[in-house]
């Protein structure tokens, strides 16, 4: 059993979504060098059976779209017979859509709400007993952008501002059941889709405008270390990196903060969006990353 205080990961069953690339596929190999034994689950099924490969002989792979029911309740059934147990999620599955509202494509805004915020939301249903049979923890990976709403980021803005809140309630009402939540916070971190992001001709440039330490990208490494010393910990937050927590401070100022900067730099951005959807279309200037457009692919596959 996951007990309260523990500080090891070693034997625990750790299920994470999202586990492909990235935050998820990252984690995974860090907790497997630590003696976790993993449950990945995801789409792309050749890059997760690659990470499951890396991992080692624990740890199994599942495809699987955290927007659908029985994806979900097929793969979890299949890692607890596997297994025998869930002990921690870490309910990490998403993708991002850059885009200004009143042009960004639909379907890609509504994409993001369903895997970032319903993803997690049902994963959490579908695992949740598990956890409360080994008083285990589950970590659900919001971002910085739950606390920094940025123009050009508005479904992802408010789908990790969703998660946090989600997960604050949940806290509450599963702790006298044992089970322990913490939300994580990262900021730009090196992945594919972060990357992606910054290659877009108009957004990359809006997001490299950001002055100081909010406009850096950090290495993957830095969430990989923090995220793994938060679950081992049963932490109730992790911040990626630290002064994410600050930013959580201050954040009735920043709306404005971000407001006074936008004046200077969206109106040209606003014209050049509309340039390049001409260009390329809606659904090619919106979506972001290999995760995204392999959630866009099970989402038309309905």
């Amino acid at each position: 059993m996951f007990g309260v205080g523990s500080k090891s990961v070693r034997g625990k069953i750790v299920l994470i979504t999202g586990a492909a690339r990235g935050i998820g596929a990252g984690v995974a190999k860090d907790l497997a060098r630590r003696g976790a034994k993993l449950a990945l689950v995801g789409l792309e099924a050749d890059e997760l059976a690659r990470v499951a490969a890396e991992c080692g002989p624990d740890a199994g792979a599942w495809e699987a779209d955290v927007t659908r029911w029985a994806d979900l309740e097929r793969a979890v059934a299949a890692a607890v017979e596997r297994f025998g147990r869930i002990d921690v999620v870490l309910a990490n599955a998403g993708i991002a859509a850059t885009g200004f509202t009143r042009s960004i494509d639909r379907a890609a805004f509504e994409r993001v709400i369903e895997v970032d915020l319903l993803g997690v939301w049902r994963t959490m249903r579908v695992t949740l007993p598990h956890l409360v049979e080994a008083k285990g923890y589950a970590l659900l990976v919001s971002s910085a952008a739950a606390i920094v709403h940025i123009p050009g980021n508005a479904a992802y803005s408010a789908a990790k501002a969703g998660v946090e809140a989600f997960g604050n309630s949940l806290r509450a009402e599963v702790k006298h059941l044992g089970v322990d939540v913490g939300v994580a916070h990262p900021t730009w971190i090196a992945t594919d889709m972060v990357n992606d992001a910054d290659a877009h001709p108009v957004f990359g440039g809006l997001r490299r405008s950001t002055k100081g330490i909010a406009g850096r990208t950090y290495p993957l490494s830095v969430a990989v270390d923090l995220i793994s010393a938060g679950i081992a910990a049963r932490a109730r937050v992790v911040h990626v990196p630290r002064w994410v927590g600050f930013a959580k401070l201050i954040r009735a100022l920043l709306p404005r903060a971000v407001e006074r900067q936008a004046r200077t730099i969206v109106p040209a951005a606003d014209e050049a969006v509309l340039k390049d959807i001409a260009e390329r279309g809606e659904v090619e200037s919106s979506l972001v990353g290999p995760g995204g457009r392999a959630a866009a692919r099970s989402r038309d596959a309905l």
